[in-house]
């Protein structure tokens, strides 16, 4: 579908990232290439029941995420796990990308709009693909003591209710003459309702004949 006449005033287009953007999740893709090797075997091990937990929705994805990252990161040298985010952006993530999601932020941008990416994906590999592609970036930090991963996270993670507290943080809404916002779980939900047009899974929300994008 194409966008609409720019706005006189410019909107603003909020973009959550893996399942938005990409094609699928991430997370677990970067868990696998930067996690020693006998940590994944152990977790595999361990996380397997909270992992199906999560599949029959008895276990949040939120809680899951944060018990792995404990787990997997908890002690390793920042500067290496930052190091394996930046191969992460830049070697795998082009190949996750959803192509007709990544013309959409570019119609965003032809038009004027300012265009950034709200996620609760992990900092050390979305701010370095961010980056490349000239992105503001709001998204869940690790938090580093002495130059060591700790195996927490700055603050919440970037999810729900502290997606949109993030965005109204980060900009005066009512300057924008239209807001979009673009997401694909009920984490996403609480974006979606800061905007004038919300679109869920490539539909346009709260409108008779919803369409997809």
């Amino acid at each position: 579908m194409p966008m609409d006449r720019p706005p006189e005033t410019p909107g603003l287009a909020l973009f959550d990232f893996d399942g938005t953007l990409t094609v699928r999740e991430t997370f677990a893709d970067f868990m696998r290439a930067a996690t020693p090797s006998w940590r994944r075997y152990l977790g595999g091990l361990w996380f397997g029941p909270m992992y199906a937990g999560y599949k029959a929705g008895w276990v949040s994805g939120s809680r899951i995420r944060a018990e792995v990252v404990r787990f997997g990161f908890r002690g390793l040298p920042a500067n290496a796990l930052r190091a394996a985010g930046g191969a992460f952006a830049r070697n795998v993530l082009p190949t996750r990308l959803d192509m007709r999601m990544m013309q959409r932020l570019d119609d965003h941008r032809r038009r004027g709009d300012v265009v950034a990416v709200v996620s609760g994906a992990l900092d050390v590999y979305l701010q370095p693909w961010c980056a490349q592609h000239g992105l503001p970036v709001i998204c869940s930090r690790l938090q580093v003591v002495d130059r060591l991963v700790t195996g927490r996270y700055e603050g919440a993670q970037c999810v729900g209710e502290e997606k949109a507290r993030r965005v109204r943080a980060a900009w005066d809404l009512s300057s924008f003459g239209e807001i979009h916002a673009y997401g694909d779980t009920a984490e996403d939900h609480a974006m979606l309702a800061l905007a004038h047009r919300a679109y869920f899974r490539g539909r346009l929300m709260g409108a008779a004949g919803a369409r997809t994008i």
